[in-house]
């Protein structure tokens, strides 16, 4: 999924202003400028559009981690290089603090039935072998649930504040 809609949708759920975004990608360490925020927040056929790489989200959501649960005492985690959608879900379960079942209650919100089971192999290590990638879909289903979930009522809220992904 495009790391500027994963960016986009993350703000829009959780109502963050320019400053917050600035102050959570500080708790990871690591300074961005309003403009760059800005680029990375605008509509992806805007020309000022600028890429938001896998790091730079990565560091995002280890700082949202940061800002909902708590910075923990020593080294921070150092961000990832390369960022599947596996690694966005779990990062953002951790963020929430969510069990099993506060994920599975989100995507039923989005109109998504899953088990348990399903839902763990999303988590396993690439190599094991009940692992199953996380698609596209699956997370944008999380995304619409938790917003859903944290904003109630913006069901019918234009695709604009995203970007031009459709829902699911």
């Amino acid at each position: 999924m495009n790391k500027n809609a994963v960016l986009r949708r993350i703000r829009y759920i959780f109502n963050f202003s320019d400053s917050e975004m600035i102050s959570i990608f500080e708790q990871a360490g690591h300074e961005v400028s309003r403009d760059q925020v800005s680029d990375w927040l605008k509509k992806d056929d805007d020309p000022a559009c600028k890429n938001c790489t896998d790091t730079e989200l990565a560091v995002f959501l280890n700082g949202l981690i940061n800002h909902k649960r708590g910075k923990k005492e020593g080294a921070q985690p150092v961000p990832e290089q390369a960022l599947d959608n596996n690694a966005i879900l779990k990062k953002l379960k951790i963020a929430l603090n969510f069990k099993t079942e506060d994920m599975i209650r989100v995507l039923a919100l989005a109109g998504l039935q899953i088990s348990k089971h399903e839902l763990s192999a999303f988590f396993r290590k690439p190599g094991h072998k009940h692992y199953r990638e996380c698609k596209n879909q699956m997370l944008r289903n999380f995304l619409k649930g938790l917003q859903l979930e944290l904003r109630p009522g913006t069901e019918n809220e234009p695709v604009t504040p995203w970007g031009n992904l459709p829902l699911p």
